[in-house]
């Protein structure tokens, strides 16, 4: 019981901090579940699933406050959401899965912390289509195979290129992430037909933290501090998956 009250707190405080500041929260749920040593057959489909939710709340609060970029994001999409099936549908021996996961939570660490420290771009550049439709095949079969939406790598990419704003690069990267998510799911589930049914009380804390999140987003808050919080809560959880 102690460990399940945890757990849902944990979910409840990732969510909120990750929705704060655009994104769905699939690293943190990762995190959580290294940290308290989930089954690794029921990360994957439950990071997945944690993101489809609050992933929706970040999208129709970017949406209806007009940041998005149509061109930039089909063409992302249109290669990643085939690939984000082919990668959840692809089984990884738990070893291999940790080994994975270990290296993704560092390095999306690491991409967390430059977002925030990245420039605006002071002028926007045309997005090649074909860089996008590259980039977008490796994301989406990335984000399949350990349970992501792939809006860490994609904000950075697109906001360091100079091809959209950062707020509109939030905007893209919530459908993004939230399209992903929902092919990854449907070709993990063709291909385990199993989920942990324990997810509906993981899956309430998260709306709750991501409505909260989303919320405070739109007000003053000391984004450096959440973003150094989940920095360290992020290599933890990846050192962890590496050396136990």
């Amino acid at each position: 019981m102690a460990l399940f009250l945890l757990a849902f707190i944990l979910f409840f405080i990732i969510a909120t901090l990750y929705s704060s500041v655009g994104h769905a929260g699939a690293s943190g749920y990762l995190a959580i579940m290294a940290l308290l040593s989930f089954g690794p057959e029921s990360i994957k489909p439950t990071s997945l699933i944690l993101n489809i939710f609050v992933a929706t709340i970040a999208t129709v609060k970017f949406l209806r406050a007009g940041y998005f970029d149509k061109k930039i994001f089909f063409s992302f999409i249109i290669t990643s959401v085939p690939m984000a099936f082919v990668g959840g549908y692809i089984f990884i021996d738990a070893k291999y899965f940790k080994l994975i996961a270990g290296i993704f939570l560092i390095l999306s660490g690491v991409l967390l912390v430059l977002r925030e420290y990245i420039k605006p771009p002071e002028k926007i550049r045309p997005m090649p289509t074909f860089w996008g439709l590259v980039l977008g095949s490796i994301i989406g079969l990335l984000s399949g195979l350990i349970g992501i939406g792939g809006g860490v790598f994609l904000s950075p990419i697109i906001i360091m290129a100079s091809w959209t704003t950062v707020k509109k690069a939030s905007g893209v990267a919530a459908l993004f992430i939230l399209c992903n998510s929902i092919t990854a799911l449907a070709g993990n589930i063709v291909s385990l037909n199993k989920i942990d049914f324990t997810i509906l009380y993981w899956i309430i804390a998260v709306a709750i933290g991501g409505f909260l999140g989303s919320y405070l987003g739109t007000k003053r808050l000391n984004n450096k501090l959440i973003i150094t919080l989940l920095f360290f809560v992020l290599i933890s959880a990846g050192l962890k998956f590496l050396l136990v």
